[in-house]
């Protein structure tokens, strides 16, 4: 269900930056940024509580990427600095209104975007 809009992908060289935007849900209690490799399955890169505790998928993540929310712009951000090509990928954002909130429960989002491209060139 298309229901959310990502704006902010690009073409950028490795080490560059990108921020990704993400417009349109209403007070879900945890939003999402996924990205999809080609040949791979979806997986979820960062997710962000109402209250704003944010979780990663790995400690390199983490260091690079930072996910924000604003509850009264219905509105999510997820800067990406030091990008490298592995980071390459389609990226989602998703929101949902019930089910745990964290990166290992990324598969029952409730609405989603069409996503965003994102290519890290070396």
């Amino acid at each position: 269900q298309v229901q959310l809009q990502e704006s902010g992908g690009g073409s950028v060289q490795a080490g560059g930056s990108l921020r990704l935007t993400c417009l349109g849900s209403h007070a879900p209690h945890c939003m999402a940024w996924l990205r999809q490799i080609p040949g791979r399955e979806r997986e979820a890169v960062a997710t962000i509580h109402t209250s704003g505790g944010p979780t990663y998928s790995s400690d390199d993540i983490k260091g690079r990427f930072t996910i924000s929310r604003d509850n009264d712009r219905n509105s999510m951000y997820l800067q990406m600095n030091s990008l490298k090509p592995e980071d390459s990928a389609m990226y989602f954002c998703a929101a949902k209104w019930f089910g745990r909130c964290g990166v290992a429960y990324s598969n029952n989002f409730h609405i989603w975007g069409q996503g965003t491209q994102v290519t890290v060139s070396s």
